[in-house]
């Protein structure tokens, strides 16, 4: 069934723009294309001058892209953030409290609540991590948080990132931008900033530092300069102003891990790590890998380092797991979720699978270990020959995929090509959890940049807007 009504963030059902945008709309209305076509330009000549791409492998007319940078910016009311920003922290705070309790006491297995063999089953369980202790209990230090809004405007969690989770130094570097383009636009709006994320990021990560370490040396572990998100590594080290290292950087002795320095090795006691778990230490896990460091599970299970996001965190935002993330919340938090998850159809299950195999061009199905918006199937703009060789995959493997509605994602007006026209767009807040739960007011809005398209991953096309909240 098609699509055919969509919230607008910027105007109501009426044609009236909403309160919050009244103040940017008049500016809109004053302005000439030409102007905001030419300040684009610049915009974009100035992130390749910086160096702001990212990797896309796989592409034979190079690596390096630029992800598109929209100039209309997507506005937030305070009190509507206010209500999310609680809903993302009790979220997190219960994904902290299931990470710990399955590699420890497995309390929400043995109530049944979540069936065993999907956890302790699950790619991204590490059996090494149980009974490891880890500090304050935080296992996702940094959790990047899908939201979309649809239906009136409701809130719907897509999807939790948790392992390494990307996109920042976008977020950081879209405010700059903008601030330096349209100055104008801040002395006019009350918005809240945002450039303070780095010096947050660096006292979470100092929190949790090994009992008995009151000064304790951080370090952000990067697999190297062709990695998709290199240039988010060295920005991060750089704004926290610590070393950006790589695996051949770091060593293990007597269970401590030390720096190569020119003044010699150094002690390390927290490692920001933007290495995935297979590859980070060969003694345990992947045993070709040149990313990570020997022996590095060892210093961690001993408690001489920590590790964040922990070895392990995965299985918490495997999209398999996702669906039992409201009860994960009413289980240890004894609360109902503020949030909703997007209604989802776990395809190991026969009557999911069928109806999910009856109503594919209605769906959007995606691999349970699936990112960056690969692996899955957007029924209403699939062919059927698409919808079909998906169907085989599922017949032949229902357990790798979920299914969902596909939502009415939200739109806002984007200044593209042929002018100014509305786009689907999502929005990643950053969750920094240590021995406080905080948060920058704002976070990293992607735009599907396509006329129609309902996928806004940058490696399909899709792009980014500032993000403003509004001060109350």
């Amino acid at each position: 069934m098609a699509i055919t009504k969509f919230f607008n963030e910027m105007t109501a059902d009426d044609g009236s723009v909403r309160g919050h945008y009244a103040g940017y709309a008049a500016w809109l209305r004053e302005t000439p294309l030409d102007r905001i076509e030419r300040k684009r330009a610049e915009a974009d000549a100035l992130f390749h001058r910086y160096g702001i791409t990212f990797a896309v492998y796989g592409e034979e007319s190079g690596t390096e892209r630029l992800i598109p940078f929209d100039v209309i910016p997507r506005i937030i009311p305070a009190h509507e953030w206010k209500s999310l920003e609680t809903g993302l922290r009790q979220r997190v705070k219960a994904l902290n409290a299931f990470i710990h309790d399955i590699y420890h006491n497995q309390e929400i297995l043995k109530a049944g609540c979540i069936p065993a063999q999907q956890v302790l089953n699950n790619a991204q369980y590490r059996p090494e991590m149980q009974g490891v202790n880890v500090p304050c209990d935080i296992y996702a230090a940094i959790a990047g948080v899908d939201v979309v809004r649809a239906g009136e405007g409701e809130f719907y969690v897509l999807e939790d990132n948790l392992r390494v989770p990307s996109g920042v130094s976008y977020m950081l570097e879209d405010r700059r931008m903008m601030m330096r383009l349209f100055p104008e636009l801040f002395a006019r709006h009350r918005v809240a900033p945002v450039d303070h994320y780095p010096d947050m990021l660096l006292h979470t990560l100092r929190s949790l530092a090994p009992l008995g370490v009151t000064d304790p040396t951080v370090v952000v572990l990067t697999p190297g300069a062709y990695n998709s998100a290199y240039f988010e590594h060295a920005f991060l080290a750089q704004q926290m102003g610590v070393e950006l290292v790589e695996g051949q950087d770091l060593f293990v002795r007597e269970d401590q891990v030390f720096m190569r320095t020119t003044q010699g090795p150094r002690r390390v006691d927290v490692i920001y790590r933007r290495v995935d778990d297979d590859f980070l230490d060969p003694k345990y896990f992947r045993k070709d890998s040149m990313l990570g460091v020997p022996g590095l599970l060892d210093a961690y299970r001993a408690g001489r380092v920590t590790v964040s996001n922990a070895i392990g965190t995965g299985v918490a935002d495997d999209k398999s797991i996702y669906p039992y993330v409201p009860e994960m919340i009413r289980f240890y938090l004894g609360e109902a979720p503020i949030l909703n998850n997007v209604p989802t159809y776990m395809c190991r299950k026969p009557e999911d699978l069928a109806y999910t195999l009856a109503h594919l061009p209605e769906l959007v199905v995606k691999e349970v270990h699936g990112a960056g918006g690969y692996g899955m199937l957007v029924g209403p703009a699939s062919t059927m020959e698409q919808i079909e060789t998906f169907r085989k995959y599922l017949i032949a493997n229902p357990e790798k995929y979920i299914a969902q509605p596909t939502l009415a994602l939200s739109n806002c007006p984007t200044f593209v090509e042929s002018g100014i026209a509305p786009r689907h767009l999502d929005l990643r807040p950053f969750v920094l959890s240590g021995t406080e739960v905080q948060m920058v007011p704002g976070g990293l809005t992607r735009v599907a940049l396509r006329e129609g398209s309902l996928v806004v991953n940058s490696s399909q096309g899709g792009g980014t807007k500032d993000t403003w909240v509004l001060e109350a």
